[in-house]
């Protein structure tokens, strides 16, 4: 061994005097016999920590019931379609409502693999080892995205109930059917390079292309079913006196001689005020006095053979192009208050490349609160891996105090995260609530899952927020939520990052 490989090499006497140095402190020994037997997350678990987050909220948005992800990359789109839904169900008064998330995944794999193609045409001359052209062929038609990836689909394709197209096994578990498809699409890439290198002209290369979009529609309807072109629709809005059931009657009927009031005839108690004419009874009497039945009553929606997009401008009572995205990035090379485009990072080719604005943190949140005390959900991205517990339900460094087990500080901040990859967005999820202190500020947030009920408390986690300020990175706010400085940065021109850089990974 060499003088200098020796200096390099892990010394046999430094980890004498390591082995000694942890055997001899008591602490060590317990974190040991904790971590080894229940895992890292459950050892480093503070109770005090959970017990400082309770599950109640100042401010709190009813929701549906939690979805599903499965074993997919599609955190984005459920989180997407999650926000719309909330807005669709109390438009429509609904009790429950879920989009397909598998529609827009097979529109997605679709527009990603054409974009991968489009890319690969435009990158001809990069050698396959540039950092541009490695960026692009990673991962051709992977799950994972933005928020305007989604926006882009469903300007295209419109949106559809669960019913539908529901799920597939390859929508539930897409490894395989990814795995294949990309390989497909590599394959493509390298002919159409052959050829171009061989003098195939610009026509010549495109035509191939399309040729090859009629493999790729072929395999992205074996694994998950052709989607509809148009469907049927039909959900009952929640009857209105089922929210007013155990409330007291307050309809004006006659009282009885004792200014007693008399048995209502909706089945509830009548608290009518004095006696009164016969007026009728605002619990429909005539309704009362038809024998019962198991016929379900309520008023219908129904639509037969509507389009995806016509439901989506029907029945969706927002436009997904009236949001945009905020991020909190302390970078000295990401001035805040400043638009920037991601290059090469479209899904939809015609679309354009993703977008965002970066903002002060108390601009960030300032967008937030008010968007949710309007009663609006929020699409978020996060780093969901840090200081979590998975399936209790807690985003909280308090809780997950690895500080604690480990015998040392974890001092990074935001921008650390950020530009050493620790701790970049992998994440979208929704945020349903938020709890306000004494001053008026945050301290907690209720944050909605794509992990299923099981997962977290029924599907929820709650966040502290000093977790918020250190790992969520992008919001989707409504552009009337945002304050006249942010609002006039979205006509500015954007500075253009490269594929690779921070803020560009996509969620999953």
């Amino acid at each position: 061994m060499t003088a200098n490989a020796s200096a390099r090499a892990i010394k046999p006497e430094l980890l004498r005097t390591y082995t000694e140095d942890f055997n001899k402190d008591r602490a060590n020994l317990i974190a040991a016999d904790a971590a080894v037997s229940a895992g890292v997350l459950k050892a480093a678990t503070d109770y005090r920590g959970v017990r400082a987050l309770p599950r109640d909220f100042s401010i709190e948005l009813k929701q549906g019931s939690i979805t599903n992800q499965e074993r997919s990359g599609r955190c984005w789109m459920f989180a997407s379609l999650n926000t719309l839904r909330y807005e669709l169900m109390h438009r429509w008064n609904l009790e429950d409502f879920e989009f397909s998330e598998t529609y827009l995944f097979f529109w997605d794999a679709m527009e990603k693999s054409n974009t991968y193609l489009e890319n690969v045409l435009r990158t001809l001359d990069e050698a396959t080892d540039s950092r541009l052209f490695e960026a692009i062929n990673e991962s051709p038609a992977d799950d994972g995205g933005w928020w305007q990836m989604f926006a882009a689909l469903v300007n295209k394709y419109g949106l559809v109930p669960k019913s539908a197209y529901p799920e597939s096994e390859n929508s539930r578990n897409s490894d395989d059917f990814k795995q294949y498809l990309n390989s497909k699409l590599r394959e493509f890439a390298a002919e159409l390079r052959r050829r171009s290198a061989a003098g195939a002209s610009e026509d010549e290369l495109r035509a191939l292309k399309d040729e090859y979009m009629g493999t790729v529609y072929r395999i992205c309807a074996v694994a998950l079913g052709e989607p509809p072109e148009k469907f049927d629709f039909f959900v009952r809005p929640k009857d209105d006196d089922e929210d007013k059931k155990g409330e007291a009657c307050k309809c004006k009927a006659e009282a009885d001689a004792d200014g007693k009031a008399e048995s209502c005839k909706c089945g509830e108690s009548c608290k009518c005020e004095g006696k009164s004419d016969a007026k009728a009874c605002k619990c429909d009497k005539d309704k009362s006095d038809k024998p019962k039945t198991g016929k379900d009553e309520r008023p219908q929606i129904r639509e037969i053979g509507i389009t995806p997009l016509e439901f989506y401008k029907k029945y969706v009572p927002v436009d997904v192009n009236d949001f945009v995205t905020l991020a909190n990035a302390p970078l000295k090379n990401r001035p805040f208050n400043q638009r920037y485009r991601i290059r090469f990072s479209a899904n939809v080719a015609e679309a354009g490349d993703m977008e965002f604005v970066n903002v002060p943190l108390d601009v960030f949140k300032k967008a937030a609160l008010d968007q949710l005390t309007a009663g609006h959900p929020i699409w978020f991205a996060c780093d969901c891996t840090q200081f979590a517990l998975r399936k209790d339900g807690f985003f909280d460094q308090s809780v997950v105090r690895v500080d604690q087990l480990f015998g040392t500080e974890f001092t990074g901040d935001k921008a650390h995260g950020l530009e050493y990859g620790d701790s970049p967005s992998n994440h979208a999820m929704t945020f349903t609530g938020v709890n306000l202190g004494e001053d008026g500020k945050p301290n907690r947030w209720k944050v909605e899952n794509s992990w299923g009920k099981d997962a977290g408390k029924d599907g929820y986690y709650v966040m502290s927020d000093v977790w918020f300020d250190r790992y969520v990175t992008e919001l989707i706010i409504r552009k009337e939520y945002l304050d006249d400085a942010t609002r006039a940065l979205l006509t500015t021109e954007p500075v253009e990052l490269d594929p690779w850089q921070p803020l560009t990974r996509r969620c999953r």
